[in-house]
């Protein structure tokens, strides 16, 4: 019987398993698990909840195909693209759905478990290992893949924040891109800001200058600087040039989240019908009062300055610190919360199809060891389901 070692038990490794089994039921496939249990990961991701997948919404042209992946994988956009037509989100949603769990998207188009619980799809896969027969070994690091017995296909899934899981090819001529977090919160060193903490702005728009990293969406502020799906996604843009700075750059902050001209637009209607007002009394619908208060604050505009004294200059000095506020990123999130690594595998090494190794053809590698990684909201999980079952139908083919 030939054997096929998985080295890696979270998602990718186990669905990669499962579908494996289910196609080539004579093979014995083994996945190798260096913690102590398999899907730890899963389990938690979404808050335990598990954000599986995404509906794509909000990236499909007008015919509904799946376009614009670069503003959803910025690294592995194009295998993403290809891979994505032979295993989707839909496939992902029915694959599930047969074993029994039910689905529901959200308004932002993220997709979650109707139960709310992440351990619904660790159970349902875990169920699936054992009745398909696979054999697990947990609490076992694999560190050199040539202690693997001849004539055995090895499938890489593992992943992590360092080198570490990928040492056992440290003897094998393969290019692994650098490792960085991705998905992490930015640290601003701004004490009036951060006294706002737990103020949501449902519409921002951010970018670092000089760069081409922009994002948009909800913006959160922490006791220690800025989160939210907005900052979430420019993490995940600027990952590689955040790195290569010690996460230390500028960053500028659209508040409201529209144009120079809209922007002056709504702030003179806003003065004009309340002319004898305070400014610091009349807040746009986007912003709360305090966080407009400590607005104006910034533009350096008197406190208790009314309407109608407002003046062309100080519209124009208000709407420029809406339209770019600028802070300085000094780090990123304190918490270890990033769970997303950018880097692993270059995308050179591997035939795009089956996602072997062009230089070992007993080699192939899915999920997070790949130099793939996405923004926030269920396609980081979606590329470990695409590429696991891409896996396995390749090994199962042969």
């Amino acid at each position: 019987m030939k054997s096929v070692a998985i080295i890696g038990g979270g998602a990718a490794g186990c669905f990669c398993a499962v579908n494996l089994k289910r196609m080539a039921p004579q093979l014995k496939v083994t996945i190798y698990e260096a913690q102590n249990k398999l899907l730890a990961k899963v389990a938690i991701t979404g808050g335990g909840r598990c954000n599986i997948t995404n509906t794509f919404n909000n990236y499909k042209d007008t015919s509904g195909k799946i376009t614009r992946l670069e503003e959803v994988y910025p690294r592995g956009t194009n295998l993403m693209k290809r891979l994505l037509m032979g295993f989707n989100n839909e496939d992902t949603l029915r694959w599930f759905e047969e074993l029994g769990v039910r689905f529901t998207a959200q308004e932002d188009e993220c997709i979650f478990p109707k139960s709310q619980d992440a351990m619904e799809i660790v159970n349902a896969l875990q169920r699936e290992i054992k009745r398909l027969g696979i054999e697990v070994i947990t609490g076992k690091r694999i560190t050199d893949i040539d202690t693997l017995k001849e004539d055995i296909k090895v499938v890489t899934a593992g992943g992590g924040k360092s080198l570490s899981f990928l040492s056992f090819l440290k003897n094998r001529d393969i290019e692994i891109e650098p490792l960085h977090p991705s998905l992490f919160t930015f640290e601003i060193k701004e004490k009036e800001l951060t006294q706002m903490s737990g103020t949501v702005v449902e519409n921002v728009k951010c970018f670092i200058p000089t760069t081409k990293f922009k994002s948009s969406g909800p913006l959160l502020i922490t006791d220690w600087g800025l989160s939210g799906p907005a900052i979430l996604k420019l993490s995940s843009y600027g990952a590689v040039y955040l790195a290569e700075n010690n996460y230390c750059a500028p960053l500028s902050v659209n508040w409201i989240g529209k144009d120079m001209d809209s922007v002056i637009k709504e702030i003179k209607a806003l003065t004009e019908q309340n002319p004898q007002k305070k400014l610091s009394s009349v807040a746009p619908k986007e912003l709360t009062q305090r966080l407009w208060s400590y607005i104006i604050k910034r533009t350096q505009i008197r406190e208790d300055i009314r309407c109608n004294e407002l003046g062309s200059k100080g519209l124009n000095k208000l709407s420029n610190t809406l339209f770019a506020d600028s802070y300085k990123i000094e780090g990123k999130g304190r918490f270890k919360e990033e769970f997303v690594t950018a880097g692993g595998i270059s995308l050179k090494e591997i035939n795009s199809n089956t996602l072997r190794s062009k230089k070992y053809e007993d080699l192939y590698f899915a999920g997070e060891v790949l130099n793939i990684d996405a923004i926030t909201g269920g396609f980081n999980l979606q590329a470990a389901w695409t590429t696991g079952y891409t896996v396995a139908r390749a090994i199962a083919s042969l």
